[in-house]
């Protein structure tokens, strides 16, 4: 058996995460993430996979967020019928996030047609919709964590527990006989690695003796202080205590799985401890709202320490699930709070939420998880003076503040450690999910004292190895590449042209009067005839 690897997503990026693997009589996903970040990824969602999925006989789903699972609609839509092979905690939570995706991608889609033909341009369609994701949950099979499964002839799997979310896993598989002499070809994909102070998760666990480990690298290049329970309820307090000491609301742009019930634990633990001011917490994610009844329902699954049923069913949370409910809350005034999607402020009720307070002193918002290169997060928390949202320019008077104490990943010295824990890895490292400082930072971490440095590989997009060879072998020659390696890892021009019209108001703005004025447009514009 000969097995190549071709990593269609996720490859010197974060989200998008996709690896295929064929056998020659075989071929099979790990992973089939949405694409999220600049409009230059984000296009890669609505174009043709780099394979048929009528092709495909199996996913292997590492876990239910958005990034790994949200473009198994689309998969099933254009004519996979294979199995999608999930844990039962990602099977639930997959069964209100896709649909959700779906939802969301109708609306978006139609509220941007409205704009589109107010403009004079063409309109587009969804991706998927939701009766395409509702169809998609019908090819999911369950599978237990450590218990070995057959997923085609010559092919099986066995799952981790890989301490990032509810059902998420490390996914080790072998292909019979393609080993040396004759063994299986063990291949770990690690999906995402939960750091060690999971609130709600165990320590990461998985295999040793590995011929390959695809690994994660979203915070290689990072080192967080020591994080304890407590140390983390202090300064979510302190935060808590910033907001409401200037009267205003306090929004919080969460993940809605895992991320927002971790938020809720530890709010209502300091509001009950009288560490922080009593006071509503909206829930305004229809998502969120029923990820949290899953959460509630595999409470046995969460540290025991934990009463995470009794917390989740508290009265000072309140869920505002219709339109018309998360409305209501933007006419509040004084101190509140308001956890809503997305976590990087990309899609959903946070945009609303942000386009009423961003540009009102009182506000505060707190970020609590990764920003991806090119989204409303990412610009918010590297200091943007204005930021577009759904075409309209809004200042930014709001104080942002960062916590990344919640976060679902592990560091950079947490994934070294990891790493080590799979050795001895035969044949090679591949450093994936990242972005560069990230794949870079993980790579010195690792190279030599834990991975002999000619061992490690850090794909780009869409490359392919031959996995069977004594060393992987690059096999780049007479296929497509979606994107060049400059596109997947730059800010594309949307970002720089929404920067520069920022610039330009600034400096409009700025000018002392209205002939100083005339001139900065008048030399724009002979820049513009110039460029012809």
């Amino acid at each position: 058996m000969t097995v190549t690897v071709q990593f269609c997503g996720a490859a010197r990026t974060v989200t998008g995460s996709c690896y295929l693997f064929h056998t020659g009589s075989a071929r099979v996903l790990v992973d089939c993430g949405l694409y999220q970040g600049s409009k230059t990824l984000k296009a890669l969602n609505y174009g043709a996979f780099p394979f048929d999925p009528r092709d495909i006989d199996a996913v292997l789903l590492t876990h239910a967020h958005i990034d790994h699972s949200g473009l198994l609609p689309k998969l099933v839509k254009d004519g996979f019928t294979g199995r999608i092979l999930a844990t039962r905690g990602t099977i639930d939570l997959c069964s209100y996030m896709l649909p959700d995706s779906g939802s969301i991608q109708e609306s978006e889609v139609a509220a941007l047609n409205r704009r589109n033909a107010a403009r004079g341009r063409d309109a587009v369609t969804p991706i998927y919709s939701q009766a395409d994701a509702v169809a998609a949950m019908e090819r999911f099979h369950p599978v237990a964590y450590e218990v070995w499964t057959d997923v085609l002839p010559g092919i099986r799997a066995r799952y981790w527990n890989a301490g990032h979310l509810l059902g998420s896993a490390s996914i080790e598989i072998e292909f019979a006989g393609a080993g040396k002499a004759g063994e299986p070809l063990r291949v770990l994909a690690s999906g995402d690695i939960g750091p060690d102070a999971k609130l709600l998760q165990p320590d990461p666990e998985a295999p040793v003796g590995l011929d390959y480990v695809i690994c994660e690298s979203t915070y290689g290049d990072a080192d967080r202080l020591p994080v304890t329970p407590e140390s983390r309820r202090d300064r979510l307090a302190e935060f808590v205590r910033t907001a409401q000491a200037a009267d205003g609301p306090l929004l919080i742009p969460a993940f809605a799985v895992e991320r927002t019930q971790e938020l809720i634990v530890d709010l209502v633990d300091l509001m009950e401890r009288g560490d922080i001011p009593a006071a509503p917490i909206f829930l305004d994610s229809p998502l969120a709202i029923r990820a949290t009844e899953v959460f509630r329902q595999h409470a046995d699954a969460f540290n025991p320490d934990i009463d995470a049923a009794r917390v989740l069913n508290s009265p000072h949370l309140r869920f505002t699930e219709t339109v018309d409910e998360s409305k209501a809350i933007a006419k509040l005034t004084g101190f509140h709070i308001i956890i809503a999607a997305s976590g990087m402020c990309d899609a959903g009720r946070i945009r609303h939420h942000l386009k009423r307070w961003l540009w009102h002193k009182k506000a505060t918002v707190l970020l609590c998880g990764f920003q991806a290169q090119g989204t409303l997060g990412r610009f918010l928390e590297e200091g943007a003076k204005a930021v577009r949202i759904q075409g309209d320019m809004i200042k930014v008077e709001a104080r942002i503040l960062s916590f990344d104490e919640y976060s679902g990943h592990a560091d950079g010295a947490e994934l070294a450690r990891w790493i080590a824990g799979r050795r001895p890895i035969e044949r090679g490292l591949f450093l994936m999910h990242g972005e560069e400082p990230a794949i870079s930072g993980l790579s010195q971490r690792v190279a030599e004292r834990i991975v002999p440095a000619a061992k490690i590989y850090c794909p780009i997009l869409d490359d392919i190895y031959d996995l069977t060879a004594a060393a992987p072998t690059p096999l780049n020659g007479g296929h497509r590449r979606r994107l060049t390696p400059e596109a997947v890892v730059n800010l594309d021009w949307h970002n720089d042209m929404s920067k520069l019209i920022l610039d330009i108001n600034d400096r409009i703005e700025a000018a002392a009067d209205d002939r100083a004025r005339g001139v900065i447009i008048r030399q724009l514009r002979r820049s513009l005839d110039a460029a012809g």
